[in-house]
């Protein structure tokens, strides 16, 4: 059973959103697909005890979720109006009828098409990123009211919200006309970044690391970077330059992973072995920096993606130029303003002008109660200033509201080898 569940768990965590957009394909109602395929995971796990993994878990997922979703469909003729019901119909029985019924991994770019069609202009931006971060990133709510500093009644609410008026509105479940997606690229964007992020640093758990939610933004992501057109004239209206910069950024993050444990211990990037970062990784995040910066075409991602390559070519920590870093943050202001990026900032002065100078400018942020990050960073700067009983007052502040294990032992650390004020 223990087997079962783990293969169960790994579909549900790295082929969620592939196996969710292809029943989605063959309904007009997202709610319906998403119960369709927890009706297939409640089947699996009923069956693969008795039967064993299937060789293409996967694709048996799928297939039995477009089953459960034709079977909820028959039995709703008095919710849906007759040709819907039909169309529906056809479509999801041509799919579990097909005898080379397309698996998840082959449908590559299933799950960009759904985020753009997701990422309808009659939902708001912000639920527009809830809704592609829970149905097709996989993310559990909490994870989405983390990553946006938000109660999860309030984002549980929002993505209900959201589902109500995809099915209120009759949006329709095809791929806007071209001319229409450009507005949608940025959603798509910060959509692809913050499962890139939940994968980064993982907000609750044992793990620091996600890769497998690292993986596939990087792969959403370059994919959606070859869509985009070369006509220089389109490059603007289509954001290219953002695009790659946020497929920089996220290639330089990635090419830091080996670094940041060791033996089960978050180490921090100051401390970090860059003989295990990987260099390839470096070299196509830096030049992919490069290009979009070329562009002229200036905005956040590329601007988080210069600032990730000055730590990148930096030989040692010692040598970071903090002071390029901080004005950078201070240029990343102009775009994306938020107490995160104030507090990036602050952090980065603190580094290039001195401690005090960091911790006046936490001093003035708001709006960030409940965010460990915070007083971690506050703690930090009070550690390299050499105030330890205040420093050991913010670590304790920061255990009490960080999640994730791997992090918390991190604090814990520093808090332990504080030494008494003198």
């Amino acid at each position: 059973m223990y087997g079962e569940r783990l293969a169960i768990e790994r579909v549900i965590r790295e082929e969620y959103g592939q196996v969710l957009s292809a029943v989605m394909a063959g309904v007009r109602d997202l709610q319906l697909a998403e119960d369709a395929v927890m009706d297939a995971v409640t089947a699996a796990l009923e069956t693969w005890p008795r039967q064993g993994v299937p060789e293409r878990p996967g694709a048996w997922i799928l297939q039995v979720a477009r089953r459960k979703a034709l079977d909820r469909v028959r039995r709703q003729q008095t919710r849906v109006r007759k040709k819907d019901l039909l169309e529906a119909e056809a479509s999801l029985s041509a799919s579990v009828d097909a005898p080379d019924a397309r698996e998840p991994e082959v449908v590559a770019d299933e799950q960009l098409r759904m985020m753009f069609l997701v990422c309808h202009p009659a939902i708001s931006r912000e639920s527009q990123v809830c809704l592609v971060l829970r149905t097709l990133g996989g993310l559990s709510t909490a994870a989405i009211a983390r990553a946006f500093l938000k109660p999860v009644p309030t984002v549980a609410a929002r993505l209900t919200r959201a589902k109500v008026k995809m099915t209120e509105a009759r949006i329709p479940f095809v791929l806007p006309p071209r001319d229409e997606l450009p507005a949608r690229l940025d959603a798509v964007l910060a959509a692809i970044y913050l499962v890139f992020n939940e994968g980064y640093a993982a907000s609750s758990g044992e793990r620091l690391l996600r890769e497998d939610l690292c993986v596939e933004a990087l792969r959403l992501a370059r994919l959606l970077v070859q869509l985009l057109p070369d006509d220089p004239e389109a490059r603007g209206r289509w954001r290219v330059a953002e695009a790659l910069g946020l497929l920089a950024l996220m290639t330089l993050h990635h090419a830091r992973r080996a670094g940041r444990e060791h033996e089960g211990r978050l180490i921090p990037l100051e401390d970090q072995d860059r003989s295990v970062w990987d260099a390839d990784a470096l070299d196509e995040g830096i030049r992919l920096t490069r290009l979009a910066l070329s562009m002229r075409e200036p905005g956040p991602y590329q601007i988080q993606a210069a600032i990730a390559a000055l730590h990148a070519e930096a030989p040692t920590a010692a040598h970071t130029d903090w002071s390029q870093i901080a004005a950078l943050y201070g240029a990343l202001r102009q775009f994306a303003d938020s107490p995160v990026v104030r507090l990036n900032e602050a952090a980065a002065h603190g580094m290039a002008y001195g401690p005090d100078v960091g911790l006046a400018m936490l001093d003035r942020i708001t709006n960030l109660e409940g965010y460990y990050l915070l007083p971690a960073a506050r703690a930090d700067l009070l550690r390299r200033a050499r105030r330890y009983d205040e420093a050991r007052e913010a670590y304790v502040e920061a255990l009490a509201l960080v999640e994730n294990e791997r992090e918390a032992a991190y604090l814990r650390e520093r808090l332990d080898a504080l030494p008494a004020n003198t």
